[in-house]
């Protein structure tokens, strides 16, 4: 707005009164009175007749106005006009500007990686041998650790069954993995007999594959005998009792991460005044400290019961044998990447990556069909940027690329890659089939009639992946959530308490991504410092309250020098005898 305009509403005192000695003003019809006489010496004076049209004129009445009838606004639009005049006069006029990204927030690594790719194609430095790639000085105690689950677990179920217990395991495949080893764990503590978990069908994952589907019952069954009863499903008895409807029994739900006491002060009795109850949902609802012998039996449930069913088991195996054969260059070794991006993982996340407002109305569209409303609620407020900036952002395939070829890792890096649907997948995986041209992912493996019976099924899929990445070499968690969380505990468990995993700092990645124009070199030392890192946390042991299935050390492993030692005392002893 101009200052001329600005002003141009008001009207001098001697026009109003003109105005309403019209005729428009007076409700009695009878003219106003004669406005009051000014000394001479007054430039502005009353009269009807003559009008001074000069500027100087306009601007003393504008000015003489205001003093008598708003000093108070006079006094607020002094400073506007003042810094108003000033913008005029520097050649703009922004009165409200946004204040500066903070550092980290944007998405500028496409143009980062087009500065760096011909630095990273004429860079003949030697990569990571992946035979190589675990150092076994960092920490003797991982060399002495073996998996010994079975040897250390106590005899349960000697007394009466307190009654049955149904769970209902909901989530994706890991996180029904962790319901299916807390209902080990509480039909243990409760004396009670365990029926096979249903899943939970979630509109996320879309899948509707029962237990059978996905893990070996039998295996399941027989793993926990002697430990834990797991029946297929209720006595007829019991299902007459109910009408043959399970709905019917009655559902009890438990805080999330409850101690062992609720449990047995709360459960217990309710289990033993109707014989049978369900638990529903149960994700996360057993604390991680819980008494030895009961988290024993999350470690044998969790290593040992739980096996992927025969058609799962199959394919993987083949999966595995295939990838080891293209990585005959590097031994048969390979690095696993899990990448989640896809779809619905960019929309929960929040985050943006340049794909403007036709990305931003497809995620606004699967979040409101995977979550109903929950990020659309009033007073959320989503904030990208801040998001990225405190490493809440999934990787795209072009930043893990980056990431890679920076630790070390060539363009002869055998790399499988586990992941659902990529979002906007021809355009997201160009730029990593540019940097590791040897990399494979299920469909590339498998036959599309060997695939067939797994398609539509997203945690049968989902247990392919995992089959792969557990006999990689190295495996690279981009996100977190319970795939790798599962993933990283099993292969501690597997390979006697260390497997080489790559797990980067985001806060720290993304105020490198965009610095467009850092050196190669600057880059590369900065992602071997972020290794380094990593491999130092990678080796530290559980600590108090930390989940068994990321960490299975001390209650799920021993030491193979307190196994000698139990072994030779035991010798010993038979000896006497």
């Amino acid at each position: 707005m101009t200052i001329s305009k600005l002003f141009s509403g008001m009207k001098t005192k001697s026009q109003v009164q003109n105005h309403v000695n019209n005729g428009y003003g007076s409700e009695s019809g009878s003219p106003s009175p004669p406005c009051s006489p000014h000394k001479q010496s007054k430039p502005l004076h009353c009269d009807r007749h003559k009008h001074r049209p000069n500027a100087q004129a306009l601007l003393y009445s504008i000015i003489g106005f205001l003093l008598r009838r708003h000093f108070r606004v006079l006094l607020l639009l002094l400073p506007l006009l003042y810094i108003s005049g000033m913008l005029m006069w520097a050649g703009t006029f922004p009165i409200i500007s946004r204040p500066d990204p903070l550092p980290g927030s944007l998405y500028r690594s496409g143009e980062l990686f087009r500065n760096l790719w011909p630095q990273m194609q004429s860079d003949n430095a030697s990569g990571i041998e992946l035979n190589k790639v675990w150092k076994w000085k960092y920490n003797w105690r991982l060399e002495d650790q073996i998996s010994c689950a079975k040897n250390t677990l106590k005899q349960f179920g000697s007394s009466s069954p307190s009654g049955y217990l149904i769970i209902e395991a909901n989530g994706g495949l890991n996180q029904q993995r962790s319901s299916i080893c807390n209902a080990v764990a509480v039909a243990g503590l409760l004396n009670a007999i365990l029926v096979i978990p249903r899943f939970h069908f979630h509109n996320v994952w879309m899948d509707p594959s029962k237990f059978r589907d996905i893990y070996d019952e039998d295996h399941f069954i027989r793993t926990l005998e002697g430990h834990v009863t797991v029946v297929r499903k209720l006595p007829e008895t019991l299902m007459e009792r109910f009408d043959y409807n399970i709905s019917n029994i009655p559902n009890f739900r438990v805080k999330a991460w409850a101690p062992a006491s609720h449990y047995l002060e709360v459960i217990y009795p309710l289990l033993r005044e109707h014989g049978v109850i369900q638990l529903s949902p149960f994700a996360n609802r057993l604390s991680m400290e819980v008494p030895s012998n009961i988290q024993s039996l999350r470690c044998l449930a969790n290593y040992e019961a739980l096996k992927f069913s025969v058609p799962i088991a199959t394919l993987a195996k083949q999966l595995v044998d295939r990838m080891r054969r293209k990585s005959s260059r590097t031994d048969g070794k390979y690095v696993s990447v899990h990448l989640r991006f896809e779809k619905d993982m960019v929309a929960f996340s929040c985050c943006e990556y340049n794909g403007g407002e036709t990305e931003k109305k497809e995620m606004e569209s699967a979040r409101e069909r995977g979550w109903k409303g929950k990020f659309s609620r009033k007073g959320r407020i989503i904030r990208p940027g801040l998001n990225r900036v405190k490493g809440r952002c999934p990787l795209t395939p072009l930043e893990v690329g980056m990431m890679l070829r920076g630790m070390g890792f060539n363009n002869s890096t055998s790399i499988y890659l586990a992941a659902g649907e990529i979002y906007q997948s021809k355009r997201n995986l160009a730029p990593l089939l540019q940097m590791f041209p040897l990399l494979q992912t299920k469909e590339t493996l498998a036959t599309p009639e060997e695939l067939a019976p797994f398609n539509g099924y997203s945690s049968r899929l989902a247990a392919l992946d995992y089959s792969v990445c557990l006999f990689s070499e190295v495996f690279v968690t981009t996100q977190g959530g319970n795939f790798p969380h599962f993933l990283m505990g099993h292969r501690r468990y597997m390979y006697n308490g260390h497997a080489k995993t790559i797990k980067p700092d985001k806060s720290k990645m993304v105020m490198l991504l965009q610095e467009v124009n850092i050196s190669w070199e600057v880059f590369k030392y900065q992602m071997k410092s972020m290794l380094v890192e990593s491999d130092r946390k990678g080796i530290v042991l559980r600590r108090t309250n930390q989940s068994i299935y990321l960490q299975p050390s001390p209650e799920c492993m021993c030491y193979r020098r307190a196994i000698n030692s139990m072994l030779t005392s035991q010798r010993s002893h038979q000896a006497v005898t």
